[in-house]
Order: C-alpha cells, then structure tokens, then sequence
C-alpha cells in the first residue's frame, strides 16, 4: 500500500509587513553593493522570483529614482531532474528585453535550497548573454546546499529540517501574502 503524504502549516515565518520590510531591505543592499544602480538589471527566476523581482524593482525607484530593467527567466530545460519531472514539461517563456552584456545581473528568486536552481538559471543567464557579475538575492535562505552556492541579498535565513517545506505565497501568485513552513507527514 503507498504511503499518503500530508502538509501540515506548522508556522507563519513571515506575513506581509515582514516581507515588504525584508525587500526593501534587499534593494537597499543592492543598492549599497553595486555603489549605485548603474548597469544593474534584476532578473526574477519563474514562478515567484518574478513578483519579488518587480517589487524590488519598484523599491529601488523610490530609492534612487531609477527604472531597473526587470527580465523573467524560465529554467525548466536547463534543469537537471527534467526527465523526472514530467513526461512533457511545461515551458514558459523567458522575457529580458534588453542586453545583460557587461551588466551586473541580479538573479531573484523566493526560496534557496539545494542551489540546483540557481545553477540552472546561471547556465540559461550564460546561454543569453555574458554578463559583467552576476549577484543572486532571495527571500529565505533554508540552507541544505547540495552546491557550492551562495546568495549575496538574504530577506531571512530559516534553519528547516528535511521533512520541511518553505512556501513563499504571494499575492500576485498565490492571493495571499505571507511565508509558512509545512511539516511534511507520512502516514
């Protein structure tokens, strides 16, 4: 008989005001970093990393009063567990309408675990173009690595154990806003 699995909310980490004061913090690092925004795009790895990419977009406007170019970027073919991932995976569109050539790209996406897909959105950022740096930034950081990667912004470190999930809701995506860990059970 195959075992059921059950998500159980075990804590809201973060809601919204959390998560706005942490993204804003965020863009206020790059800012800082990148001594300025200059040749700075931003790059929102699909699904939520775009969200999170616009609205630290639309921080750093308030900030220094400067559009940053935002580019979407899908990484379903450059994963490296596609072939288990469904017989036809689903391919979205990756949108950068501009040069990354020479740029300091900034990757954003809402939760880093092992690094695999940071990986594969380096490789599919490098098959665009060749960028001056690339920075990467996230909401949480849930730690586990199985690659040697590491984010430069961090909105919030969560030490999770392995029958734990991080989920990032946003209301662009998700119609609310605010970050629980799920405690998977086995029955």
């Amino acid at each position: 008989m195959a075992k059921q699995v059950t998500m159980l909310d075990k804590a809201i980490i973060m809601d919204s005001q959390a998560i706005k004061r942490a993204l804003t913090r965020v863009a206020h690092e790059i800012v800082e970093r990148n001594k300025g925004v200059s040749d700075v795009t931003l790059v929102g790895i699909r699904t939520r990393g775009v969200p999170l990419a616009q609205r630290v977009a639309e921080e750093i406007k308030r900030i220094e009063g400067v559009d940053l170019p935002v580019g979407v970027l899908d990484i379903t073919l450059y994963r490296d567990d596609l072939s288990t991932l469904a017989y036809q995976p689903i391919v979205h569109e990756t949108l950068i309408p501009f040069s990354i050539n020479d740029k300091k790209v900034v990757l954003i996406d809402d939760v880093l675990f092992t690094g695999r897909t940071v990986r594969a959105a380096l490789d599919a950022i490098m098959d665009i173009g060749r960028p001056a740096a690339i920075q990467l930034a996230v909401l949480i950081d849930r730690g586990h690595r199985e690659l040697p990667i590491r984010a430069d912004y961090v909105g919030k470190n969560v030490p999770t154990s392995s029958k734990e999930i991080v989920s990032v809701q946003l209301t662009a995506t998700d119609c609310s806003e605010q970050v629980v860990i799920k405690e998977i059970i086995e029955d």
